[in-house]
């Protein structure tokens, strides 16, 4: 990215596999994510009734982040991906994603995610509260 560079932050209704893998993969989020099964990848993007994008305004829109999210757009909203390209993290991509979100959920909707544990001062930093009350059943496969 350039300092002439402008991010587009937007709700796109559909996501394109290929760009969520890659972004996935670059963020570092690849890992953890089943980046090599297609049909799960779909899935995951089908059921996901929010999908805020951050583009670069430049010739071909470039996708360098993407916050995946299930709400009832009424009381809360899970953010079940925030993933932005290693090479505009620490540009203020997270940040701007979050900060859409807030914006298209509105002040009534709260929001929760559960953080990788490197990302966890990010998140301190944008002013979220770390809650100690949260359970999980791990995944089986």
């Amino acid at each position: 990215m350039t300092e002439r560079s402008h991010v587009l932050y937007a709700r796109e209704p559909t996501l394109g596999i290929a760009e969520f893998r890659r972004v996935l993969v670059e963020s570092g989020l690849g890992e953890v994510r089943p980046v090599g099964d297609e049909a799960r990848l779909k899935a995951m993007l089908d059921g996901a009734n929010l999908i805020l994008t951050a583009r670069l305004d430049m010739e071909g829109k470039p996708l360098i982040g993407v916050a995946r999210c299930l709400s009832d757009f009424s009381w809360v909203c899970y953010i079940s991906d925030l993933a932005v390209s290693a090479k505009a993290q620490g540009l203020g991509i997270g940040k701007g994603l979050m900060d859409e979100a807030r914006r298209q959920l509105g002040p009534s909707v709260a929001i929760s995610l559960i953080s990788m544990p490197d990302a966890v001062g990010f998140y301190e930093r944008i002013g979220m509260k770390r809650m100690t009350d949260a359970f999980w059943f791990s995944r089986t496969r």
